[in-house]
């Protein structure tokens, strides 16, 4: 199994982009909480509009329900090798990619009833479009993508790169981006399912959308780069990164981009609007990105000094909060900027709040 360092999360933030702004910036998560969870938890998701959490746990074959407003939790089986988990926030609908198995666990977030519907072989990552109510699984072993109906669970193959590692959509206009570990991006009309192909860097292993700006950004690790698209022709822009750029985020407010380097223990902060960069040092390590869009916040969990970085948006400066060991993943509930980290080998998930 591939080592995973989590990229859907940005498609879990950018459906929830639309969110009212607050007007007095909550500040710097100072409070910690462990919940138990299954074993090796390495996705997260939020509802922010349930206030439900949900973790994928690799090796238990479950996902984790937290309630966001108690802690309390629950256990829903799943496929084999859950590695990623994204939201229809729209539905309440949980889609839970199985590697292993590949199929994908469909939960219902009223009842935590599940439904299961094949996919192409080794699914991997996961994006929803909330206002089409269409799913994107990559396959990476088949190098497709399955595409879900999420009135029907029907599925429609789109065939892709090889290798596709991560995936992001972007909800206005309706297209999807799969990075493929071939160093291109497969584009795909969501309205059609056509798609075109565009060259990106070496190892294409994260992608993140701004909705705002039509750009797109895709952290391609073994070339340190970050390709950047422009939606409206599908031209690019290579911006230079840290060694090994493993995870992207992006501040639509902003439009600031947040790139993880893993070896290099930095976090490259990207102007879009003049794609000059900005190196803020953060814990060893760094394997994923989320940010709060409403507090302008970024957090960056470090999985070899077990911590999270948390990045001033207005500011980059950084505070190091304490989690639990190796965390891998970062979700934040935007209606109550409680912050979400998955730690695979305390198996249990770190609750950052502000006190």
């Amino acid at each position: 199994m591939k080592t995973l360092y989590i990229a859907l999360l940005s498609s879990v933030l950018l459906c929830k982009c639309n969110a009212a702004k607050q007007t007095t910036p909550t500040p710097t998560p100072t409070s910690a909480s462990a919940v138990a969870v299954g074993s090796a938890p390495v996705a997260v998701a939020v509802n922010s509009v349930t206030n439900q959490i949900y973790v994928a746990n690799d090796q238990s074959n479950n996902v984790t329900v937290i309630d966001g407003a108690t802690n309390n939790t629950r256990t829903v089986a799943v496929g084999t090798a859950p590695v990623a988990v994204a939201v229809n926030w729209v539905t309440n609908q949980i889609y839970v990619a199985n590697e292993e198995s590949d199929n994908v666990t469909v939960i219902n977030g009223a009842t935590n009833n599940t439904t299961t519907v094949a996919t192409g072989l080794s699914p991997y990552a996961v994006a929803v479009n909330p206002n089409t109510n269409q799913i994107y699984v990559t396959n990476g072993a088949s190098n497709n993508v399955t595409v879900i109906d999420g009135a029907t669970n029907s599925t429609t193959t789109v065939a892709v790169g090889n290798s596709p590692d991560a995936v992001a959509v972007n909800s206005v206009t309706n297209q999807i981006y799969v990075a493929n570990a071939d160093g291109t991006v497969t584009v795909i009309d969501g309205a059609t399912n056509n798609t075109t192909t565009v060259d990106a860097g070496i190892y294409s292993f994260a992608v993140a959308v701004n909705p705002n700006t039509n750009q797109i950004y895709v952290a391609n690790e073994e070339s340190d780069n970050v390709t950047v698209i422009d939606g409206a022709t599908n031209n690019t822009t290579t911006v230079t990164a840290g060694n090994r750029s493993v995870a992207v985020a992006v501040n639509p407010n902003t439009n600031q981009i947040y790139v993880a380097n893993y070896n290099s223990s930095s976090v490259t902060v990207i102007d879009g609007a003049t794609n000059s960069t900005t190196k803020v040092a953060v814990g060893t390590s760094p394997c994923a990105v989320a940010l709060n869009s409403n507090t302008n916040q970024i957090y960056v969990p470090n999985s070899a000094s077990n911590n999270v970085t948390v990045i001033d948006g207005a500011t980059n400066n950084t505070t190091t909060l304490t989690v639990g060991n190796n965390p891998d993943a970062v979700a934040v509930n935007l209606t109550t900027n409680n912050i979400y980290v998955a730690n695979a080998v305390s198996n249990n998930v770190t609750v950052l709040t502000s006190q």
